[in-house]
């Protein structure tokens, strides 16, 4: 399992541009610099459906755990679409996002979330334990200081998306 972890940094590191040196740094980035740099390529490895248009507009719902770390992803390409990063309170405003980040503060609202987003192409993430068992696409955690994910195949069909075997093949575990 280290094994793959250090996979999964190492590829975030060389897709974002940071070359080996930053790999064999990863252990030190903050928590959720890395989780930043996982959603980026997240929707990197992702299929989005053709009417999607060309924002994907990343919005997280709840208190940001971030800090700034997701300004650098303001504007960057995914593929011939670009991110946009945008903070949403209400949840019938989470229909307009591609992708939802969970924030732990409104996993208490985890329910409603998926309910509103139901039938939309949107790529739900979290940061939860438990969460991709209820019907998060894609859930993070850190266990032993490393990031990882998991992976609700079901989930993301369900959005209308595809996550790349690629993305699948570093995923502690694939929910069918």
């Amino acid at each position: 399992m280290a094994a793959r972890v250090r996979a999964v940094l190492c590829l975030l590191a060389v897709a974002l541009g940071m070359g080996a040196s930053a790999a064999r740094a990863a252990d030190d980035l903050p928590e959720y610099r890395l989780k930043a740099a996982f959603l980026y390529n997240f929707a990197l490895f992702t299929e989005w459906p053709a009417d999607v248009g060309g924002t994907l507009r990343l919005c997280v719902f709840g208190a940001d755990p971030f800090g700034g770390e997701l300004d650098g992803l303001q504007g960057k390409a995914v593929g011939t679409r670009s991110l946009a990063v945008q903070h949403k309170t209400g949840i019938d405003a989470l229909k307009a996002c591609q992708i939802v980040f969970i924030a732990p503060s409104a996993a208490g609202q985890l329910a409603r979330v998926l309910e509103a987003v139901d039938g939309q192409a949107v790529l739900t993430v979290a940061d939860s334990p438990g969460a991709a068992r209820q019907g998060v696409a894609l859930n993070m955690a850190v266990t032993q200081n490393k990031v990882s994910f998991e992976a609700n195949l079901r989930a993301a069909r369900a959005a209308k998306v595809n996550l790349s075997s690629k993305l699948l093949r570093l995923a502690t575990e694939v929910i069918q």
